[in-house]
């Protein structure tokens, strides 16, 4: 059996100690968010996918991708499964009135 705690003075005492502590705590989160620094600087983004002009192609049986020039197909052995994945960044031609 645990020893009887006095409720008076002691429990006084540990609330006491735990808020300066928690004060302590508070006032040295607030001094490194008050610098302003957030951590490195991270700069900007690289651009991620298929660049201008080339075409991204996956094979499922293969488990990989492929990328090449725009509207050739992945040379290759059987079994022929390439799914087009993206057609990169051209611009296509918007079709004219029909005549």
């Amino acid at each position: 059996m645990s020893p009887r705690r006095n409720y008076g003075f002691e429990r006084w005492q540990r609330e006491t100690v735990r808020r300066t502590r928690q004060e302590a705590k508070r006032e040295r989160k607030a001094e490194r968010s008050g610098q302003g620094e957030g951590g490195p600087e991270m700069g900007t983004a690289p651009e991620t996918g298929v660049p201008a002009g080339q075409w991204e192609w996956f094979s499922p049986s293969r488990g990989r991708v492929a990328v090449t020039e725009a509207r050739q197909r992945p040379a290759g052995d059987a079994p022929d499964d390439w799914v087009l994945l993206t057609e990169g960044m051209e611009e296509t031609e918007t079709p004219g009135p029909a005549s």
